[in-house]
């Protein structure tokens, strides 16, 4: 089975992020799966410039990781988005990965695919992050399996640090559970019909304008 985690931290997974991370890929790893790790922090993804190849042609011509870690994403049958709380949202590196996932979002290129998230947060808020990234996952294609956050004074108190981490690892068995299982979510189905419907919508109104978009709901059976 092959999990990938992309994780945000400018820290790598020397961070509060990376630490809570490590534990839930433990998690996977226990329940029998062995999970790769791509850090933004050491490989680059540029800011996307709108330049609109990824809908016209289905490839992005700006020479970085991107390209390395979205065919990772591609051949997973689970993704993990790990990213500190910075202003109330992702890391400029995460925000980074995710706009430039904005053609295979159109084309929900991780259709039937798993996905779950971990914070971290220096005084609150991981809640938020968590969902922005849920969602996120939702929108491309992917049941959700739960996340896990925690605050950085939680990690750095002993007695509390053992239970967040015994949180974030148990989190772990039951994104490969799911995998294994096929299973679906009755709460996440309106919402993925709903933001297919938008994308295809979308992707027929932009048909002449947007070729390789089209050819991919059209050669998938979805239009």
């Amino acid at each position: 089975m092959h999990v990938l985690a992309v994780i945000g931290s400018p820290n790598g997974m020397n961070g509060n992020t990376g630490l809570l991370l490590n534990a839930f890929l433990e998690g996977v790893r226990q329940a029998g799966a062995e999970p790769n790790v791509c850090s933004l922090a050491e490989l680059q993804v540029q800011p996307c410039r709108a330049c609109g190849s990824c809908h016209r042609k289905g490839l992005c011509p700006i020479e970085d990781a991107f390209g390395a870690i979205a065919g990772s994403a591609a051949a997973a049958e689970a993704i993990v988005l790990a990213s500190p709380n910075y202003m109330f949202n992702v890391s400029a590196q995460m925000k980074a990965f995710l706009d430039r996932c904005c053609g295979p979002l159109h084309c929900r290129a991780w259709d039937g695919k798993y996905g779950a998230a971990v914070v971290s947060s220096g005084g609150g808020g991981a809640e938020e992050v968590q969902a922005c990234l849920l969602r996120f996952l939702r929108a491309m294609g992917c049941w959700t399996v739960g996340s896990v956050g925690a605050e950085s004074r939680q990690l750095s108190d002993g007695r509390a640090a053992a239970t967040v981490m015994q949180a974030a690892h148990e989190a772990g068995r039951p994104l490969v559970e799911a995998v294994r299982g096929r299973s679906t979510f009755q709460d996440q189905i309106e919402e993925r019909r709903a933001f297919a419907d938008r994308m295809r919508h979308l992707v027929m109104a932009m048909k002449d304008v947007w070729p390789y978009e089209y050819e991919y709901w059209h050669s998938h059976g979805r239009l």
